[in-house]
């Protein structure tokens, strides 16, 4: 077993990524050890990178992560070496009132606090929610690490660790879309065009993608988008509202996060309808609510956090679906990348090549 590894680490806000050797530690407690085999770039990832969620720098990048269990600690259970997993970032602590009556999605504890990992220099980083996997290897409980089929490729497998189920999970679980709906996503990039996947799997009637990029909308496409809205050259409320007979959305996504896109999103809601927000918003970010036109209209406004899941549901659903041919993920990587490059892959990100780059290790 190798005594140190390489991992993705950023010491200051809009500082440089650099791959760094990092001291290796054996497995402890129910901790499993998994060599990665790939990771997915996401936006959350940039938002620590910048400082925009959270400043307990140096961070210790990536939390979309597939591998290979490589030894467990003592108390470790449901996992054995060798399996293929996804690491969750959230699972639920199974004890809390929430989780004893049925609600593992309201469960406070669902997003472990990993220790903070000893850099080479002798600084402790902050693994990126709880799992800082842009890395070569990478221990977290046993319970985060859900066992999926090894016939699912790790370019693949990495994006059930956090954009994929975001998104589909915020449509189906969230968003409890059913047959009859008209549903509006707001923003497609990875977490978005799986929100119009999971649309598409529970059978929408309409499923209105919008974005200002014409490639991004034509992954939503392909994804299941019945119908796209280029905003730079559309006004959406008004084309949403002539696409649903006047009446706008049952289910609005918003895919984006912020106050303009919230706007939007509560603008294209119809009467007894569910807005979810997807996006994470920056902090400080406020936006009006017209209190009156919501008691009159009802219907509800949700926050979907990694799309309400259940790992050990829905993670292998998942993986089924793509094996299936149900859910096109391959298209969902856009580009590939080696550690040393992973900062050209979020590079392509923000410059809003869509939807996902992975890194393969």
């Amino acid at each position: 077993m190798a005594l140190s590894y390489r991992g993705a680490v950023v010491r200051e806000a809009h500082g440089p990524l650099t791959v760094e050797d990092i001291p290796l530690r054996g497995p402890v407690g129910d901790e499993v050890l998994i060599r990665v085999t790939a990771c997915g770039l996401c936006h959350s990832d940039v938002h620590f990178m910048h400082g925009t969620s959270g400043t307990d720098f140096p961070y210790l990048v990536g939390h979309e992560v597939t591998g290979v269990v490589e030894a467990l600690g003592p108390g470790a259970s449901g996992v054995a070496v060798g399996d293929s997993v996804v690491v969750a970032p959230m699972v639920a602590c199974g004890a809390c009132r929430h989780c004893r009556a049925g609600r593992p999605e309201a469960c406070a504890s669902r997003l472990p606090r990993r220790p903070k990992v000893g850099l080479g220099d002798g600084a402790a980083a902050t693994p990126v929610l709880g799992v800082g996997g842009l890395a070569e290897r990478v221990v977290v409980p046993a319970g985060q690490a859900i066992t999926i089929d090894p016939r699912v490729p790790p370019r693949v497998a990495a994006l059930l660790g956090c954009g994929v189920p975001s998104g589909f999970g915020a449509a189906v679980n969230t968003g409890a879309v059913g047959p009859s709906d008209d549903v509006v996503v707001i923003g497609c990039g990875g977490v978005g065009v799986a929100a119009v996947a999971g649309a598409a799997y529970a059978r929408a009637r309409r499923i209105i993608a919008i974005d200002t990029n014409p490639r991004k909308l034509e992954v939503a496409r392909r994804f299941g988008a019945t119908h796209v809205i280029d905003a730079s050259l559309e006004e959406p409320v008004a084309s949403v509202r002539e696409l649903t007979d006047g009446v706008g959305a049952d289910v609005v996504l918003d895919a984006v996060g912020g106050p303009a896109t919230f706007t939007t999103a509560d603008d294209l809601r119809a009467p007894g309808s569910r807005l979810v927000i997807v996006g994470a918003p920056k902090q400080g970010d406020t936006a009006p609510l017209p209190l009156r036109r919501l008691f009159l209209t009802g219907g509800s406004i949700r926050v979907s956090i990694w799309g309400d899941c259940v790992a050990a549901r829905d993670l292998p659903l998942l993986a089924g679906l793509y094996l299936e041919g149900r859910l096109p993920l391959d298209e969902y990587v856009s580009a590939t990348f080696d550690l040393a490059g992973a900062q050209d892959g979020y590079d392509r990100l923000l410059a809003g090549e869509a939807p996902r780059s992975v890194v393969l290790l």
